[in-house]
């Protein structure tokens, strides 16, 4: 991999993104991927997958279920599924490695094949031209962008998700474990959009509200003509600022387009929102990116 140029960091910030092709080898990318197989062959079916109710009460149940199990996901590894994908028992419809949307949100912390990679010297390289002085990962998860079913991601930016004071404190980096075009799903943006400020805000609901989460403010409408489809090779990084807007589309080829990606704050000087999904736990605490 060759060093990240002044020019290049240059672009960053003016676009909000940075793309950098062959930073991992396709060794590396092969690792996370047999990595992955041998999380999904233990993988146990959550226990709100499996409800059997039909009643009313029994929806709110598997729901609460389904978000408990997301906001408790931080520091663990945990399964999230494409719809349709499981029977009321919680048995697979079609094949299981095919059914799952993500894996997250501490693969990082947890699984030694992604803890490498996430701390590797290019990345901790990378983060100091960046100009980050205590970055701490914050997430991390491995996406799969089924072949014809993987899910279009509406457009977003990450600042929405994991918020700071002041904002522009949150990096994703997003690798490629396949070729991603514009067939089987890559990423779209409007350069220079992390400029705009944020409009919308996830945060947690109130207790005993019916969703463990909600929305504060509205994303605006987007002109689909500002996006640029970002296409990469196996092995490329994608840096993301965290307020840029970008979105992926839904991915109806026979190519499935898997990614491990994860997230980065610059904790000097920033707090972390006490309204955010994502809480750091006495178990596991922010992990310094350097080490």
């Amino acid at each position: 991999m060759a060093s990240v140029t002044q020019p290049q960091i240059q672009k960053f910030h003016e676009d909000g993104f940075l793309v950098l092709e062959r930073f991992f080898s396709p060794e590396e990318c092969d690792s996370m991927r047999s990595s992955i197989h041998r999380i999904i062959a233990e993988m146990e079916v959550p226990p709100h997958c499996r409800t059997e109710f039909s009643t009313k009460e029994g929806e709110q149940l598997q729901s609460q279920g389904s978000s408990d199990y997301f906001l408790t996901s931080g520091d663990k590894i945990r399964f999230f599924f494409e719809k349709g994908v499981l029977d009321e028992r919680g048995n697979f419809l079609i094949p299981k490695e095919r059914s799952l949307s993500k894996i997250g949100h501490a693969l990082h912390a947890l699984d030694p094949v992604f803890k490498q990679i996430t701390h590797s010297s290019k990345v901790q390289e990378l983060g100091r031209k960046l100009g980050l002085e205590r970055p701490v990962v914050v997430q991390s998860m491995y996406i799969f962008k089924q072949p014809g079913i993987g899910g279009e991601v509406t457009p977003h930016q990450d600042a929405t998700f994991l918020h700071t004071e002041p904002l522009g404190r949150v990096l994703g980096f997003w690798i490629a474990l396949e070729d991603a075009k514009q067939e089987n799903g890559c990423l779209w943006f409007i350069p220079g959009s992390q400029n705009r400020g944020v409009t919308r805000r996830m945060v947690r609901a109130a207790p005993g509200a019916s969703t463990c989460v909600e929305f504060v403010g509205s994303e605006p409408t987007y002109d689909d003509s500002e996006f640029i489809p970002v296409p990469i090779s196996k092995g490329g990084l994608i840096v993301i600022h965290g307020e840029v807007i970008h979105k992926s589309e839904l991915n109806s080829s026979e190519l499935s387009r898997h990614v491990y990606t994860f997230h980065v704050m610059e904790a000097k000087g920033t707090s972390w929102s006490k309204e955010n999904w994502l809480q750091p736990t006495p178990e596991l605490p922010f992990p310094s990116l350097y080490t």
